[in-house]
């Protein structure tokens, strides 16, 4: 004998089922969609570029250095341009009384390939799992590693260029010698310029595919799946 089903627990089943099924309708699919998961594993692999090459560069030209001289800021190094170049800059900072720039003693070179390296590991999470809420988590702490990067970047200048020894050889009432966050300034006779180098535009790429990716993600979030 087939014992014969169960009619009221079946529609109270049904019942709590409707609901579930509508709220899932009314905010669209919980993953992402293909091609958002490619995207943002491409750029989280893109951000890899950091590790190969320098973020930012400054540069001085001036009359007397024709050639001009600089230095890159890597993800966990500082070099200069040409091999002298630093040296060259820490001589000119001594006479108007700016600090030396050493790498040995500027601790963001020792955490930002941490940072970089988890955001790579967050993104490919991200891709692997195809989770939205991930996602957001993802842009906000990639967001959060751009403000405060170029924050930390804009405080490193100002210190250098207005903490002056005031025992400095040259002195001039009022002048302060810190370079531009981003662009050109002239500092006396010498013109100052602070530009992203391939690993910074592969970091400001990578931020413009997340926020670019999430914008598309939370629209379709909202996009009501039409029910059968």
């Amino acid at each position: 004998m087939h014992a014969e089903p169960n009619v009221a627990t079946t529609s109270a089943s049904r019942g709590l089922d409707e609901p579930r099924a509508a709220a899932a309708a009314a905010h669209g699919p919980r993953r992402m969609k293909r091609s958002s998961r490619w995207a943002v594993g491409l750029a989280s692999l893109a951000l890899a570029l950091a590790y190969a090459f320098p973020l930012w560069h400054i540069a001085l030209e001036a009359p007397q250095y024709p050639e001009g001289i600089g230095f890159y800021i890597w993800a966990g190094k500082l070099t200069g341009e040409k091999p002298q170049d630093l040296r060259s800059i820490n001589g000119l900072n001594h006479y108007i009384g700016m600090k030396p720039i050493e790498p040995d003693t500027i601790a963001e070179l020792r955490y930002m390939p941490l940072a970089i390296g988890a955001l790579i590991l967050g993104g490919l999470a991200v891709a692997i799992t195809g989770r939205r809420r991930l996602l957001y988590v993802w842009l906000g702490a990639f967001v959060l590693f751009a403000l405060v990067g170029l924050a930390d970047f804009w405080w490193w200048e100002y210190d250098y260029g207005h903490n002056l020894d005031p025992t400095a050889a040259i002195k001039v009432p009022g002048m302060n010698y810190q370079p531009p966050l981003i662009g050109a300034k002239k500092l006396l006779n010498f013109t100052a310029h602070s530009w992203p180098a391939l690993g910074g535009l592969a970091i400001m790429a990578g931020a413009v595919v997340a926020m670019a990716v999430t914008w598309i993600e939370v629209r379709r979030a909202r996009t009501p799946v039409p029910t059968p």
